[in-house]
């Protein structure tokens, strides 16, 4: 008999979106009769509830709870969806997402070869809306100049890693390290991850098991999220700082580089020069990737696109970060 699985998904206000997920959670080919799926929802202000009550209507096969997350946070959601459900492993998802139809299959299967004790795969990232803006961020969202070495976002061969999108792991886990930290309100996969791995576990990355996640729609939305990432990430490093990476130290130390040399500038003009040098490079850069980029895929709008996105991304998280370092946050 196969192991019974949990789907968790955090949801908020994804009226757009929740349907795509469900129709995709229908499609899997692990059997119905083996999952259910738990949705912490917090308290939704659109049609939500309505599209996911419609949804079960018609889909009575697949079992679909719905649960209040009051305190509106993500780590909060997955924590509340967990103690709702009932299954042997939990697979967490995110309602902005759509899974493969192997994608259940696959992480279960990663976890009855023992693997790894958390098993997860690849994002594609696919636009959040119409537009060649909102598809330039899509691109961005997966570039080496973007993001790095997080694998998750591009690679092409399994590997054991530092962290996963989403998971997939054993209930008992829980148990051992304890369910995701509701006082960080982003950054709660990586911390989870990090207990993880300090536990003596192992974390492991199947670009086979992959799902389609879809990226922001506009530079607003993008700087709001990365700045958020940027806030939470120095928080989670003060308990773990031996999990540093080189691609999360980069951006605010070239944004404090900038702040500085721009305070300097002011007394001094030799700081002026370099600033100008230093963004004239760094833009520069930045428009090179956008043009080849642009002739690799055929889409011109891509040399002004790309660089936005991820200027807005290095900008925001490098923000983000440094206020965190010298302002805090506030707990929830």
């Amino acid at each position: 008999m196969l192991p019974t699985v949990s789907l968790i998904v955090p949801c908020y206000n994804e009226e757009k979106r929740i349907r795509n997920l469900l129709d995709a959670l229908f499609a899997q080919t692990y059997p119905l009769q083996q999952m259910d799926v738990t949705i912490a929802d917090g308290a939704s202000q659109d049609g939500t509830r309505r599209v996911i009550a419609d949804f079960e209507r018609e889909h009575p096969q697949l079992a679909i709870r719905v649960v209040d997350n009051r305190a509106q946070t993500i780590p909060a959601a997955l924590n509340r969806a967990i103690e709702a459900s009932t299954g042997e492993i939990i697979v967490r998802l995110d309602a902005h997402s759509a899974p493969y139809p192997e994608y259940v299959e696959k992480s279960v299967e990663a976890l009855l070869a023992d693997q790894a004790e958390n098993v997860g795969g690849v994002w594609e990232i696919q636009p959040g809306a119409d537009g060649w803006l909102a598809a330039a961020i899509a691109v961005a969202a997966a570039h080496p100049l973007g993001v790095g070495d997080a694998l998750y976002r591009h690679a092409r061969q399994a590997a054991y890693v530092d962290t996963v999108p989403f998971g997939a792991f054993r209930r008992v886990l829980l148990d051992k390290i304890g369910k995701f930290d509701e006082s960080l309100l982003t950054n709660e996969d990586y911390e989870f991850n990090a207990r993880v791995r300090q536990s003596g576990g192992r974390v492991w990355l199947n670009p086979q098991i992959r799902s389609v996640y879809y990226a922001r729609a506009t530079l607003g939305a993008l700087a709001r999220q990365y700045w958020r990432y940027g806030l939470w990430k120095w928080q989670m490093l003060k308990r773990y700082p031996a999990t540093l990476r080189w691609r999360q130290a980069l951006p605010p130390l070239f944004v404090l580089t900038v702040l500085v040399s721009l305070v300097l500038a002011a007394f001094l003009p030799l700081f002026g020069w370099l600033l100008a040098f230093i963004l004239s490079a760094y833009f520069g850069i930045l428009l090179a990737a956008g043009a080849f980029k642009a002739t690799r895929v055929n889409k011109i709008s891509l040399v002004l696109g790309l660089p936005s996105a991820i200027a807005t991304m290095h900008f925001s998280w490098g923000l983000g970060f440094l206020w965190s370092i010298f302002f805090g946050v506030k707990q929830p």
